[in-house]
C-alpha cells in the first residue's frame, strides 16, 4: 500500500501553511514553533535544521525529541475525523499538530491549547 501523500510531503511545504493560517488570524509563527516545540520537542534550532534538511514529514516526526505525554489530551475533529480515533499512529501525530493549529488560528488561549 502506498504512503499517504502528506507522510512524503517536505516539512519545508506544511510549514508556512500552518505559519500563514495563524498569521491571517492575527496570531505569530513565535506561537506556531512554540506548539510545535511543545507537541515533539523539538527546540527551535531543531525545527529550523528539520526544515533547512527538507525533511519529510515522516521523518519529522520520526526524528522528534519527546512526544509531549499530554498529547493523548488533544481531542476534537480535524477535516471531519476525530483525532483521538485516527488509527495510524503517524496520521494522529500529524492531525494532533493540525488540531493545535486550528485551535491557534480560531484564538484559543496557548495555555489551553498547551494542555496546561
Amino acid at each position: 500500500m502506498p504512503k499517504h501523500r502528506i507522510f512524503t510531503m517536505p516539512l519545508a511545504k506544511v510549514y508556512p501553511a500552518y505559519v500563514q493560517k495563524a498569521e491571517r488570524k492575527g496570531r505569530s509563527k513565535q506561537e506556531v514553533d512554540q506548539i510545535i516545540g511543545w507537541l515533539t520537542g523539538y527546540d527551535q534550532a531543531g525545527l529550523l535544521e528539520q526544515i533547512e534538511l527538507e525533511h519529510d514529514v515522516e521523518t519529522f516526526f520520526d526524528q522528534a525529541p519527546a512526544m509531549n505525554p499530554n498529547c493523548a489530551l488533544i481531542k476534537g475533529v480535524v477535516c471531519g475525523i476525530r483525532v483521538e480515533d485516527v488509527e495510524d499512529p503517524l496520521m494522529q501525530k500529524i492531525r494532533w499538530l493540525d488540531k493545535l493549529i486550528d485551535e491557534l488560528a480560531k484564538g484559543k488561549a496557548m495555555e489551553k491549547i498547551l494542555r496546561r
